[in-house]
């Protein structure tokens, strides 16, 4: 064989193997209210594939990133798992912006054996989930953990004694009432009350104004953009203006301008904020949005943050585990998890994040809280 016909083979083999991709799925909210978050998610594992991809991919082989809509739906988030796991084959699945639509995909997952990277739903039960062989990980917030943050950041910036909860009724606001009462029970304290409401409610004023006469001097607020935008506007309504401690539904989309202009008396938790001075990871991963997405021309049109950089640091932990596992094997992949050792991230360096008994690689000590200032998320006290 001559050293042309010896040089044409092996640039066909890398052709091949190169065409070869490995996919990643992806299901998620890319519709409706919470979209914006969804497209967050959606850049965040963008960047970082472009980057590892441009290192030579993983097993020699390029990343390839396949969507689905879940448009918030647990039933519709099912059928798009299925779809990515059976007809797309992908190595590993990304999503569940809402806790329901995770919780709907864990029993699936576990039972394919196929590892499923949580970037956004917090909802404790879903990497507790009592599998024996459990597939599911996670990049981002635990309920139990930010329930604990929620009530101690209540204390310390609000003095609040006797905060009230008013929740979201699905499993994602029953993961958050189990977490609060623990962390409040814990301090010896109770809830001036507990409220639900539905995800559709329009007006929530009867729920508050229970809360109000119960004594709260504060709320601890659990909803996605929508239901989050009605109770401020109740409030509004009631003129009623407690401080309100939430979780981090309210990034996930249109908070302010369905909220109006109380939507920044709203203090919410974050894992990342592009503002203020960035480590090297966050400078490059900056660098790299801004020149892959036109509309993104600062910190400030990073939104929500806490997508892309979930997303970002969750993609290059699940690239180290397939490189760990040197397969795509579902059950390798998992274990490779385990093998994870030092990884400098975005969010902060990581040590060993995940383990048979831990499957959370972010904890307490690693949420920022944020608030809206003129349609922009900014650490809490940050000037524009």
């Amino acid at each position: 064989m001559t050293k042309l016909a010896v040089f044409l083979a092996l640039c066909l083999a890398v052709s091949a193997s190169w065409a070869q991709t490995i996919k990643i799925g992806l299901v998620t909210a890319l519709s409706g209210q919470s979209a914006r978050a969804g497209e967050a998610i959606t850049r965040g594992l963008s960047v970082a594939i472009d980057e590892i991809n441009a290192g030579g991919g993983v097993l020699g082989r390029k990343l390839e990133l396949v969507r689905r809509d879940d448009e918030a739906t647990p039933a519709k988030g099912v059928i798009a798992a299925r779809e990515l796991l059976f007809r797309e084959k992908v190595a590993v699945l990304f999503g569940g912006l809402d806790t329901p639509v995770s919780l709907a995909i864990v029993p699936i997952v576990n039972e394919q054996k196929i590892p499923f990277m949580g970037p956004w739903a917090a909802g404790t039960p879903i990497t507790k989930n009592g599998a024996k062989d459990n597939y599911v990980f996670r990049v981002s917030a635990v309920d139990e953990i930010v329930n604990k943050a929620m009530l101690q950041y209540s204390q310390k910036v609000f003095n609040a004694k006797n905060c009230g909860m008013i929740l979201v009724n699905n499993p994602w606001g029953e993961s958050n009432e189990k977490g609060l009462h623990a962390a409040l029970g814990a301090k010896g304290m109770k809830p001036a009350g507990v409220e639900k409401f539905e995800g559709n409610d329009i007006d929530v004023v009867p729920q508050l104004t229970r809360l109000k006469e119960a004594g709260a001097d504060c709320l601890f607020l659990v909803g996605n953009v929508g239901p989050s935008a009605q109770v401020v506007k109740s409030l509004d309504r009631m003129g009623w203006k407690p401080p309100i401690v939430s979780h981090w539904g309210p990034a996930g989309g249109r908070f302010t301008e369905l909220a109006g202009p109380s939507a920044k008396d709203v203090h919410f938790v974050q894992t990342y904020s592009f503002f203020g001075r960035q480590g090297p990871v966050g400078e490059k991963v900056l660098a790299a949005l801004k020149k892959k997405y036109s509309d993104i021309k600062g910190p400030g049109d990073v939104t929500p943050a806490v997508g892309v950089a979930n997303a970002y640091d969750a993609m290059m932990l699940t690239a180290l585990a397939i490189r760990n596992a040197g397969s795509t094997d579902g059950p390798k992949i998992r274990e490779g998890f385990y093998r994870i050792g030092k990884h400098e991230g975005l969010i902060k360096t990581y040590d060993k994040p995940f383990s048979p008994g831990s499957h959370d690689a972010v904890n307490e000590n690693d949420y920022v809280w944020a608030q809206f200032i003129d349609n922009q998320i900014l650490p809490v006290g940050m000037k524009k």
